[in-house]
C-alpha cells in the first residue's frame, strides 16, 4: 500500500498541532475587590475591622490554592485586603495601576499556566473581567457596598470562562 507524502504531512502537522495545544496551559486569574474600607473622607482609606476580618477570611478561603503572584493597586485598602493571603503563601504583593490592560497582558504572559490574584476596585475589577472574557456588557461595576465577590477567570487559548463565588457576610 502506497502512502502519499501529502497524507504523511497532514498526519505529522496534526500531531504537531495537538502537541502544541496540549502544552498550552490554563491560566487562572482570581479577581477580588478590596474589603470594606473606612469612610473618613481620605483618598486612601484603610480597611475597617470588618474589612480586616474579610481579608483574613479571603486568606483562609484561598489557603489551599497554588498561587504564583498577587497584584494590588497601590492603595492601603487593596494592599491590606490581600496582605494576609500574601503572607500565608509567602508572596510579596506587587502593585499595578488598575486601569491599564497592557499590565494585565504582562501578568498573563509572565504567569502563563499559573494562578494569579488581582485585587482592585468596584470599577477596575469588572473592567478586567470584561477584558479577560471579551463579554463587554455582562459585568457592570460592583455596588459600593458589595465586597464579597471572588471571580475566577480560567483562560485557555485566549478565551475566558468565569466562575463567580461569594464569601463573607
Amino acid at each position: 500500500m502506497k502512502i502519499s507524502i501529502k497524507f504523511v504531512c497532514v498526519v505529522a502537522l496534526s500531531l504537531f498541532a495537538f502537541t502544541v495545544l496540549a502544552q498550552q496551559k490554563v491560566t487562572t486569574v482570581i479577581l477580588i475587590r478590596h474589603a470594606e474600607k473606612m469612610t473618613d473622607g481620605s483618598s486612601d482609606p484603610d480597611l475597617t475591622e470588618s474589612g480586616r476580618n474579610r481579608a483574613v477570611l479571603l486568606a483562609e478561603l484561598l489557603s489551599k490554592a497554588k498561587i504564583d503572584a498577587i497584584y494590588s493597586t497601590h492603595y492601603r485598602r487593596t494592599e491590606n485586603t490581600v496582605a494576609p493571603l500574601a503572607q500565608r503563601h509567602g508572596l510579596t504583593v506587587q502593585n499595578y495601576s488598575g486601569g491599564k490592560m497592557e499590565e494585565v497582558d504582562a501578568m498573563l504572559t509572565k504567569h502563563q499556566g499559573g494562578t494569579i490574584v488581582i485585587c482592585g476596585h468596584s470599577n477596575t475589577t469588572p473592567a478586567i473581567i470584561k477584558y479577560l472574557t471579551g463579554h463587554k456588557d455582562e459585568f457592570k461595576t460592583f455596588d459600593d457596598n458589595d465586597y464579597g465577590n471572588v471571580v475566577i477567570v480560567s483562560r485557555f487559548d485566549g478565551e475566558g470562562k468565569v466562575t463567580w463565588l461569594r464569601y463573607g457576610n
